[in-house]
């Protein structure tokens, strides 16, 4: 996961360069593995990226990769997902703990209710987060609607989210390396 996150940034670094009036950065939680990995392909593809970091008494400190000037440290979870949130113009979200379940089903639920604007949310690697939460379930008892199974999409590469974010927003398809 950590080089398939590597190459979306990049992409999305790359791609946004090359299309006119698209203006989208990587941000991360600005720690380091997966986010890491992000932020790592936008500067390495010669962008900037952001990091929301939390600071934790015993946890991460921002990575090396995020541009320094657009590294934002955060007391409160709830005050860095607000930011989050208002800059984001999709979620991509990858195998992850108890942070990402939360980042994930609080985005999930403002856009299913309607408090804030609909936006790609990818969840990388379908047999983890099938096997992580049962949506069908959910469904079945009742507790999201079918249609609420529209709000996300699995995706597996870079280039498959690159490309989900691009018909979203009508950018056009991947680019090669």
């Amino acid at each position: 996961f950590y080089e398939e996150a590597r190459r979306l940034g990049a992409l999305i670094t790359r791609n946004s360069e090359r299309i006119e009036g698209c203006k989208l950065l990587v941000v991360t939680g600005g720690g380091p593995g997966i986010m890491e990995a992000a932020n790592r392909g936008a500067h390495e593809a010669g962008g900037k990226s952001i990091g929301l970091n939390i600071v934790l008494p015993a946890e991460q400190a921002p990575n090396p990769y995020i541009t320094p000037e657009l590294c934002f440290q955060f007391h409160y979870f709830a005050a860095r997902k607000m930011h989050f949130l208002m800059r984001a113009r999709a979620l991509v979200a990858f195998p992850g703990g108890y942070g990402t379940l939360d980042e994930l089903f609080e985005t999930l639920t403002l856009i299913q209710t309607g408090k804030t604007e609909r936006l790609p949310i990818l969840l990388f690697g379908e047999a983890f987060w099938r096997r992580l939460v049962d949506f069908d379930l959910l469904v079945e008892e009742g507790h999201i609607e079918a249609t609420d199974l529209d709000l996300f999409h699995f995706v597996e590469t870079a280039e498959q989210a690159w490309d989900e974010i691009a018909a979203f927003y009508g950018l056009g398809g991947c680019t090669p390396d």
